[in-house]
């Protein structure tokens, strides 16, 4: 395996040694096969983190049953003080007492109050305070992490299932394709791909930046083949793919872009096992002319053909 040194790192910030086979460090949604434990609770606990990246039905779920408990628990404080001392109540039964009550703590907390129930006495007016000051700080943290939601980069790079090793030039090359499917624009597209192998009769790793055809575009409107010539200067150089089976070979991808419409930095990942790497294939071609426009295929982003390697 020929390589410069100084395109050889011991570490990746993953952790150099596997203790077996098959370990994958990256999972191909980007996110890192790696678990902490024996941290102490609190310091686990990020709760902006999980707001603000958590799925969109969750967080409303988490806002509307935080919502509902809130309001139970002052109509039940409210039921315990006595709605005699709401004034406009007009319960007769315990349940419709404390319908009046819950009624009453949503009108507080949204600081709305239609008017027609009022607090009456100390107690009732102590805890209507309390929970109009709750219901400000609450909704103004609420509107700030839906606001954090909205504003945070995202992108959705879609990357091909598999990767090939196809013919490039008079050589062969390690290929993957990525393609953005929605409307914003990225540009000044930068990716990094590094291999992470197995030493020889050695749980321990080393990890290699490979060079790229083309590492960086100024605009990436359709879809993109990355390729890595497996030339004389490749670590994948006479490698097999029994080779890269038994070492266990992992192909790490970290792209960077600027997304226009944010006007921020947007960053994805994702990584190939060895066993996702097919031998003897390329993609096929999924644009077209049409119209005087070119269309890409997104659907086409994981079709090959069979070929011949040189």
């Amino acid at each position: 395996m020929a390589k410069n040194e100084k395109e050889k790192f011991n570490d990746f910030g993953l952790g150099d040694k596997s203790s077996s086979d098959g370990y994958r460090a990256l999972n191909k949604d980007g996110t890192f096969n790696i678990t902490r434990t024996n941290i102490p609770f609190f310091e686990r606990l990020n709760f902006f983190h999980s707001l603000v990246t958590m799925k969109w039905s969750r967080f409303f779920g988490l806002i509307i049953i935080g919502y509902f408990i809130v309001n139970l628990f002052f109509a039940t404080i409210y039921s315990m003080i006595g709605v005699e001392h709401l004034t406009g109540t007009k319960g007769m039964t315990p349940f419709e007492q404390y319908m009046e009550a819950f009624f009453f703590s949503a009108q507080t907390i949204t600081t709305l109050g239609y008017g027609r129930v009022a607090p009456l006495g100390l107690a009732a007016n102590i805890v209507a305070a309390i929970e109009s000051m709750l219901g400000l700080l609450s909704f103004a943290l609420a509107t700030g992490l839906l606001y954090g939601r909205f504003s945070k980069p995202n992108t959705k790079i879609r990357y091909s299932d598999k990767a090939v090793i196809a013919p490039y030039q008079n050589i062969n090359g390690f290929m993957f394709r990525l393609v953005n499917p929605q409307k914003n624009q990225l540009l000044e597209v930068e990716i990094n791909v590094s291999l992470s192998v197995k030493r020889n009769d050695s749980d321990l790793r080393n990890f290699y930046n490979l060079e790229l055809e083309r590492k960086k575009v100024m605009f990436f409107p359709s879809m993109w083949t990355i390729v890595h010539p497996i030339d004389k200067e490749s670590p994948m150089y006479n490698l097999s793919k029994k080779d890269l089976l038994i070492k266990d070979a992992e192909f790490i991808v970290m792209l960077k872009a600027f997304d226009e419409s944010s006007s921020l930095p947007v960053y994805s990942r994702t990584s190939y096992k060895a066993d996702e790497l097919f031998w003897g294939e390329k993609f096929i071609y999924a644009a077209k002319r049409e119209n005087g426009k070119l269309n890409v295929d997104v659907g086409l982003i994981n079709h090959t053909e069979n070929v011949d390697l040189n």
